[in-house]
C-alpha cells in the first residue's frame, strides 16, 4: 500500500489517571507512566522508517509524539495541526467522571448511548454538537493530509498522534460511517492502530485497517476488559493453499507448520486472559487452531458449529488466483471491486456467509454471562463479515477489514442488565471493536502473515 499511518493516542495524562474531562483545553499533562508509554511506543516502530509524523498541539500529544519519534534517531519532528485537536467539551473540561454522571445524568446517558446527537453549551450560551464538529474537523484535516501524501504516489509510512475522540472520527470519516458509530471503537493511550490507504486503481479499497488499538508493545496483550462479556475472534493459522495463494473455502485444508506455530503463539498471546467458553468453525483449520490455544487450558470443552465455516467458493476451490482469472475474468474483477455483487459459481454469496456467521457470533455472545470471555476462531471472510457488522459496516466493505492468519480482534459487549430491572444508562449501549487484527504476537507491529486467498 502505498500510504502507510500509524495513528497513536497519547500516553496516559494526569488527568487520565484523576478520571477527568480533558476535551481540548491544556490542563492535563504526560505522566510519568504516559512518558514510559510514549518511549515503549517509540521502541515498537523502531524498525519503521517513518517519513513524516503530526500531532495535535495539545502537550499530552506533542510530548508522545516527540518521545516516539526519538526513537527513530532521525531527527523528525512531528508539524503540530489544529485539525488534530481533542473534542471541544467545554463545559466539562476538569470534570470528574463521576461528577459529570451526577451532574449531568441525562447528558452523560446521551454521550454513552448515542453522542452523535449530544449538544452542550459553550460558557457564552451558544449551543453546538460536539462529536458533529469534530466529525467535520477530521474530514476536513483528512483531505489536508491526502492532498500532502497522496495515496497514489510514492510508498509512505506516516505518524499521527492525537487524541481518543478525533482518532475515532478520523477512523469513521475513513470508513465511511456516520458520527453514530463513535461508540463503538476504542483507542487506549499509547495503542497503535495501521491503516493503508491507497487510491483505488488497481482494484484495491481506498482504506484498509491492518490492525486497530494494539497494545502489546506496551506490555499488555490486551486492553483491559469491562463488566460485560467479550469474545476473542481469531482467524486460523497458515495452511499451506494459504502460502500458495490458492482459494480454500469449504474444503477442508489443515493448517502446515507454520499455521501450528501461529496458533501455539496466539495461545501465548492469550494465556493471562481468563477464557471460559470456547468456539471453532467446524473445518480443521480453525479447530486444530483453537486446540493449540486452549492446550494449557484442558477443562474448557471447544463447540465446533457449522454457522461459522468458510465461504464456499464452489468451482474457484483449490484453484490459483492465476487459473480463477483465465476461466472467470470478469467475476474474479468483480471480487475484487465489488464483492457482495458475486454469485460463486456453484458456491455462496457473501450475504449467505454473513447471514449464518453474524448469526451465529449474535447466539454465542447472547448466551454469555458478564464476566465472561469466548474464544471464537473461524475464517478469513467469516471474521470479516462479523467485524463489519459489528463495525456498521455492509458486505461491500470486507475488504477494508484484514484478517492475518492467526491474528486477535476483541469484541466486548455491554453488561447485561438483569431481568426486570429499568435498563438505566447503559442499556443501549453497542458492543465495541476494542482491539481488530492483532499479530504482534507473530513478530513487529506490522502484519506479516500470508496473503494468501480464502
Amino acid at each position: 500500500m502505498p500510504l502507510r499511518l500509524l495513528l497513536v493516542r497519547h500516553g496516559l495524562s494526569s488527568f487520565n489517571l484523576e478520571r477527568r474531562v480533558q476535551g481540548r483545553d491544556d490542563l492535563s499533562s504526560l505522566s510519568d507512566q504516559g512518558r514510559e508509554q510514549a518511549l515503549a511506543t517509540g521502541t515498537a516502530l523502531k524498525p519503521l522508517t517513518i517519513t513524516a509524523a503530526y500531532s495535535s498541539p495539545l502537550s499530552r500529544a506533542r510530548d508522545t509524539a516527540a518521545l516516539v519519534l526519538a526513537a527513530q534517531a532521525g531527527g523528525l519532528n512531528a508539524q503540530l495541526e489544529e485539525g488534530l485537536l481533542e473534542v471541544d467539551f467545554e463545559p466539562w473540561t476538569g470534570l470528574l467522571s463521576s461528577e459529570l454522571k451526577e451532574r449531568f445524568p441525562e447528558t452523560y446517558r446521551l454521550w454513552l448511548q448515542a453522542p452523535d446527537q449530544l449538544e452542550l453549551r459553550r460558557h457564552d450560551g451558544s449551543p453546538y454538537r460536539p462529536i458533529a464538529e469534530l466529525m467535520l474537523q477530521a474530514r476536513q484535516w483528512l483531505e489536508r493530509l491526502k492532498q500532502i501524501h497522496p495515496p497514489g504516489g510514492a510508498d509512505q509510512t506516516v505518524l499521527v498522534v492525537a487524541h481518543s475522540a478525533i482518532l475515532r472520527c478520523l477512523l469513521l470519516n475513513l470508513l465511511g460511517l456516520p458520527a453514530s458509530g463513535f461508540q463503538r471503537l476504542r483507542i487506549d493511550n499509547c495503542s497503535l492502530s495501521v491503516l493503508n490507504l491507497s487510491d483505488g486503481g488497481d482494484g484495491t479499497p481506498e482504506l484498509q485497517i491492518e490492525s486497530l488499538n494494539g497494545t502489546a508493545h506496551l506490555g499488555r496483550a490486551l486492553p483491559a476488559k469491562g463488566p460485560g462479556p467479550r469474545l476473542l475472534l481469531v482467524r486460523h493459522g497458515e495452511t499451506e493453499w494459504n502460502r500458495q495463494g490458492r482459494f480454500q473455502g469449504q474444503i477442508d485444508i489443515p493448517l502446515n507448520s507454520q499455521g501450528f506455530v501461529q496458533a501455539e503463539a496466539a495461545g501465548r498471546c492469550l494465556a493471562a486472559v481468563p477464557i471460559q467458553r470456547a468456539y471453532a468453525s467446524s473445518m480443521a483449520r480453525p479447530r486444530q487452531t483453537a486446540e493449540r490455544i486452549l492446550a494449557e487450558r484442558p477443562g474448557i470443552p471447544l463447540t465446533c458449529l457449522k454457522g461459522l465455516v468458510e465461504i464456499g467458493h464452489g468451482l474457484w476451490e483449490g484453484q490459483l488466483e492465476a487459473e480463477i482469472q483465465a476461466g472467470w475474468p470478469e467475476l474474479l474483477s468483480a471480487w475484487k471491486l465489488a464483492p457482495h455483487t458475486v454469485q460463486m459459481p456453484e458456491g455462496e454469496t457473501l450475504q449467505d456467509v454473513w447471514e449464518r456467521s453474524v448469526a451465529s457470533f449474535g447466539r454465542i455472545a447472547a448466551g454469555l454471562d458478564a464476566g465472561e470471555t469466548a474464544l471464537v476462531v473461524a475464517h478469513d471472510a467469516v471474521n470479516k463479515t462479523i467485524l463489519c457488522d459489528l463495525l456498521g459496516l455492509g458486505p461491500a466493505a470486507i475488504w477494508m477489514v484484514k484478517q492475518g492468519n492467526g491474528g486477535v480482534s476483541v469484541i466486548d459487549y455491554p453488561a447485561p442488565v438483569p431481568s426486570g430491572e429499568e435498563s438505566g444508562l447503559f442499556g443501549q449501549l453497542q458492543p465495541v471493536v476494542t482491539c481488530l487484527n492483532l499479530t504482534t504476537h507473530l513478530g513487529g507491529v506490522l502484519d506479516q502473515t500470508a496473503a494468501g486467498a480464502l
